[in-house]
C-alpha cells in the first residue's frame, strides 16, 4: 500500500511558473517509476513526465524544455517544476508511482491537484 499526497497546484498567468510536489508513504520499497500525468475535461489522462529510480527521465513533447521532473529517493518524493506555462496546460495533475514485487507491478495514484493557467 502506497499513499500519494500532492500539493502545489493553483492559478497562474500565462508564462508563469508552478512547482508540484508529491510525497509517497506506506510501502515505499521497490518503487520504480514516479511521474506526473494530467487530464482535462473530456480528455483522456496523458503522461506529462516520468522518472525512474536510476534518475532517467521521460517527457511529453508538449512540455519538453518547459517542465522538469525530479525525485528524492531517500524522501520518497517527486516534484514537477513547470515554467512558461500556457493556457493549454490547464488540467488536473496526478502523481503516479509503480511498485514492483516479483512479477507483479502495482500502480498508485494521487488525488489530483488543479492547475489553471489564465489571464
Amino acid at each position: 500500500q502506497v499513499q500519494l499526497v500532492e500539493s502545489g497546484g493553483g492559478l497562474v498567468q500565462p508564462g508563469g511558473s508552478l512547482r508540484l510536489s508529491c510525497v509517497a508513504s506506506g510501502s515505499t520499497s521497490r518503487i520504480n517509476v514516479m511521474g506526473w500525468y494530467r487530464q482535462a475535461p473530456g480528455k483522456e489522462r496523458e503522461l506529462v513526465a516520468t522518472t525512474r529510480s536510476d534518475g532517467s527521465t521521460n517527457y511529453a513533447d508538449s512540455v519538453m524544455g518547459r517542465f522538469t521532473i525530479s525525485r528524492d529517493n531517500a524522501k520518497n518524493t517527486v516534484d514537477l517544476q513547470m515554467n512558461r506555462l500556457k493556457p493549454e496546460d490547464t488540467d488536473v495533475y496526478y502523481c503516479h508511482v509503480d511498485r514492483v514485487v516479483g512479477w507483479v507491478a502495482y500502480d498508485y495514484w494521487g488525488q489530483g491537484t488543479q492547475v489553471t493557467v489564465s489571464s
